[in-house]
């Protein structure tokens, strides 16, 4: 990007058509959370001192203090957040944020984009965090509109729980689209100048065409940092511009005692938007579903109160940095923002410190890196994750392996082999302290999702527990573990894949094959002269543990970042409370039909209670007139979750 001065060409928010009259009403509500999920942010910025802002700590390592991503992120930041009393006016001053960093930067400038992995998890954790509009300035070019699975089940869980995604369409100038903003329930945002017009670089699509808008995004005014001021193009701050209109709105509905809804803001958005007025206007599919109308959405949302009285808000979206069209790979999300934007130069004094961010997979630096932030905000506390993998190895380097294969004895006629499990275990029973040298990866179908690093007193224990179950894996048939634990900081594999770390809580590491936990569920198979009604109950006990089972391993499988997927994962860990409810709705003859997590309503102090949820139906009945609903509760407070409470049922329609 250019620095250069501001001119009288750019946009200030309040110059949106229909905002000032929305700010009448509201600046926002501190019960309404806004995620930003961009590159870090200078919260310093005179802008943004005032700022309701927590910094959750990323599990992806820290770039340069002074690169576009940081540049880009408090750009953002500030024209969502900033301070209606410095000169950078922000859309939602008065709601709460969430600033997860997914862009950095290298130290000599190279940028480190964020895979769908990378992307997956942070909306995970804005969710975790109580976001209602999670704003997402950047996209993976996905000509089928298609994502990573694991982003697609987080974009689905935003959906559930009632939180909206914007996200950037894209600034490649053609029918292409980009995830997230091309997935189901996802709101898009292109660009327009300030008359209204498309930007040649926004993008559109059928997709877009149906749940897309522009707004502006050309020259618009934010902080730089340092203390400067700077004017950006592109779609990314479009959409920051709606996710901050949304976020009034939905401040709307709460100051009116009405539960925030993000999807009749969606659609009240997606309605209220106008197409193409101006003569020399460009083709009408550039408009998406039209321009961002902040007035009409107004009226479509709260009928009754008074007219805004402006005419229809002509907003274009912010642009992003030129994607060269390519296959779905992990080459990395960008952040949204046209290579020509202008960025004066900052003020005088030192520029903050770099900032950790959550960011790519495929970038290069050593070790574990530390998730402390340099910049005096407010931070999360720890996250918890309880995930369900299998465990792998990483020598992180050439170097490291190399050396493996010079300290292992091989057997007479062999080749010393590290990859060779159990060359290496062998190796690694001789000499126990080495497994702390290797990266103990946990993976999901193929997919690292994590690295495995057991830290403490007991660290040692941790690591032979990790050697035992990776001899359980090569040896017994053993498909699954479980790792709770805390997330901090990330770790390069040989790859130049960047993962989080888990640290483990040793006590809940637990190892097993699906028919073996089946087995110890269920019991032993009956006697040959056992009953025909005791070997029928028995088999029928152990397919519906093992439906059970198989669902939340592959068609429920997730990171294990969310409440919710925490309980789950941990439903899936202790089954003994399956073997239960199968056993009761057998009496009945029915099937499995849903599983589902939902808040408990009633929970212990200082805990956080989730109910599991399965419902079962009548598969011998063409009409299903009720069905039935079995429940228990899980406590997921702790780092080792827990249940609570008996299994209940009821009957449903």
């Amino acid at each position: 990007m250019r620095t250069v001065s501001v001119r009288g060409a750019a946009l200030n928010v309040s110059d949106i058509s229909g905002l000032t009259d929305l700010w009448a009403h509201t600046l926002g509500d501190p019960r309404i959370c806004i995620a930003v999920l961009d590159g870090p942010a200078d919260l310093s910025h005179h802008a943004l001192l005032h700022a309701k802002i927590t910094r959750i700590r990323p599990s992806l390592p820290i770039g340069s203090s002074d690169g576009r991503a940081l540049q880009h992120g408090t750009h953002i930041t500030s024209v969502i957040f900033g301070d209606h009393e410095s000169p950078i006016r922000g859309i939602a001053p008065h709601c709460r944020g969430v600033l997860i960093p997914i862009f950095s930067d290298f130290a000599n400038g190279t940028p480190l984009f964020c895979s769908q992995l990378d992307l997956a998890r942070a909306i995970l954790q804005a969710l975790q965090a109580g976001a209602h509009v999670i704003n997402v300035s950047g996209g993976h070019f996905a000509p089928s509109g298609t994502a990573h699975p694991l982003l697609t089940d987080a974009v689905r869980s935003c959906a559930r729980s009632g939180a909206l995604i914007v996200a950037a369409a894209g600034n490649d100038g053609c029918s292409c689209l980009h995830v997230p903003a091309a997935l189901p329930s996802v709101l898009a945002v292109g660009a327009t100048d300030r008359f209204g017009e498309p930007l040649s670089f926004s993008n559109w699509g059928s997709v877009y065409n149906m749940q897309g808008i522009v707004a502006p995004g050309d020259d618009i005014v934010g902080a730089l940092p340092g203390g400067g001021i700077a004017t950006a193009s592109g779609t990314s701050f479009a959409a920051a511009i709606v996710s901050g209109v949304a976020a009034l709105l939905l401040s709307m509905q709460v100051r009116r005692g009405q539960r925030p809804d993000v999807f009749a803001v969606r659609k009240a958005l997606l309605d209220a938007a106008t197409g193409a007025t101006h003569p020399r206007t460009a083709a009408r599919h550039q408009f998406l579903r039209g321009r961002l109308n902040i007035t009409q959405t107004f009226r479509n949302l709260f009928i009754g109160d008074p007219q805004m009285g402006l005419s229809t808000n002509e907003v274009t979206a912010s642009c992003v940095l030129p994607a060269e069209p390519q296959a779905q790979t992990d080459s990395g999300i960008q952040p949204a923002t046209d290579s020509n934007s202008r960025l004066p130069s900052a003020a005088p004094g030192d520029r903050p410190d770099a900032q950790p961010r959550g960011d790519d997979i495929a970038v290069t630096a050593s070790a574990v890196s530390p998730s402390s932030c340099g910049c005096g905000a407010n931070t999360a506390s720890p996250m918890l994750a309880y995930v369900l993998g299998q465990l792998g190895i990483d020598f992180r380097t050439e170097a490291r392996r190399d050396a493996f294969v010079q300290d292992m004895d091989a057997a007479p006629g062999m080749i010393p082999n590290p990859d060779d499990h159990q060359q290496l275990l062998d190796y690694l029973q001789a000499n126990p302290w080495a497994a702390a040298s290797l990266i103990w990866t946990l993976s999901l179908d193929g997919t690292t999702i994590y690295a495995v690093v057991p830290q403490g007193p007991f660290a040692g224990d941790a690591y032979n527990r990790l050697r035992q179950i990776l001899k359980e894996q090569l040896t017994e048939g053993v498909e699954r573990i479980s790792v709770p634990g805390v997330i901090a900081g990330s770790v390069r594999t040989s790859s130049g894949q960047y993962v989080p770390v888990i640290i483990p809580e040793i006590r809940g590491l637990y190892s097993w094959s699906t028919t073996a936990l089946v087995e110890t569920v269920v019991g032993p198979t009956p006697a040959v002269t056992a009953s025909d009604s005791d070997k029928a109950t028995h088999s029928g006990k152990t397919a519906g543990v093992h439906e059970f089972l198989d669902r939340v391993y592959f068609e429920l499988r997730n990171l294990g970042i969310t409440s919710q997927e925490r309980a789950m994962n941990y439903a899936g860990t202790n089954a003994f409370n399956i073997a239960r409810v199968y056993e009761a709705a057998m009496k009945d003859n029915m099937e499995l039909d849903t599983i589902d997590v939902e808040r408990s309503p009633i929970c212990r102090p200082e805990s956080d209670c989730w109910d599991v949820k399965l419902v079962f139906f009548y598969p011998d009945r063409q009409v299903q007139t009720v069905r039935k609903a079995y429940r228990f509760t899980v406590d997921v407070s702790d780092v080792m979750p827990i249940t609570i409470g008996p299994v209940r049922s009821w009957s449903m329609r």
